[in-house]
């Protein structure tokens, strides 16, 4: 059984469709990619998934439990599906040790020396050990973005979410993270990213989902979606050889 399925999932924004009988399933181990224009829904999805933005209808299940239901526990839920948002979201007056620590203190309420081993064991696995005492305006992008991902990590969830992992970062950096994800990928850490960066998909992808307007296209390799019947998929995902 996968991880998470996600069966006939629909939402509606003020009567307007975002995603329209969307079905996903995201196996332990695997990453999977969603792609697609802006606005295509990817984002929402993601989102969706934690329950950061409700579903109107449809079917969410992870490990083998609904959890769409009024009796789910949604912080459990969230503490689960590790989330690293688009603009990392660090706390700003937080060091890089306090931002990962915190949520093991207020969360899985470990004491202070515990929650400062956790967050160390996952700085140095960034080599962000360094910086552990500085703050977030005084690090690049990727380090930033390594510090979000420590601290997703940090949870120990089942899943990682990436949403837009690269979207601030200069090339060289994105190859890094590119190098950060497939690292992870290795340790057998279950992922689902959305990105717009066709290199890191192909860097990093088992299959990718192509959105447009919420509704699923296509949901294959990406070498095979480059070869698609389909022209807009095809030229979507040739774009980037044909430069």
């Amino acid at each position: 059984m996968a991880l998470i399925q996600v069966r006939d999932l629909v939402k509606e924004f003020d009567g307007q469709t975002v995603l329209s009988n969307i079905n996903l399933d995201l196996n332990e181990g695997n990453v999977r990619v969603l792609m697609g224009a802006s606005g295509s829904g990817k984002s929402t999805l993601l989102r969706c998934l934690n329950r950061l933005v409700e579903p109107t209808s449809g079917s969410i299940v992870f490990r083998g439990r609904e959890v769409l239901g009024p009796d789910v526990d949604v912080l459990e839920l969230r503490k689960q599906i590790g989330f690293v948002f688009q603009q990392f979201a660090l706390y700003s007056h937080l060091t890089v040790l306090d931002n990962v620590s915190l949520g093991l203190r207020k969360l899985h309420k470990m004491g202070k020396a515990e929650a400062k081993e956790r967050a160390l064991f996952e700085l140095s696995r960034f080599e962000m050990t360094s910086h552990q005492d500085k703050y977030p305006s005084q690090l690049s992008g990727g380090q930033k973005q390594r510090v979000a991902i420590a601290r997703a990590l940090a949870m120990d969830p089942a899943v990682l979410v990436l949403d837009e992992p690269t979207s601030a970062l200069d090339p060289i950096m994105s190859r890094d993270v590119g190098d950060l994800i497939n690292r992870l990928h290795k340790e057998g850490i279950t992922m689902i990213c959305v990105t717009h960066d066709l290199n890191l998909a192909r860097h990093i992808a088992d299959t990718v989902m192509f959105l447009d307007r919420g509704v699923i296209r296509a949901d294959d390799r990406i070498d095979a979606l480059s070869q698609h019947s389909d022209p807009e998929i095809k030229a979507f995902f040739g774009a980037e050889e044909s430069r």
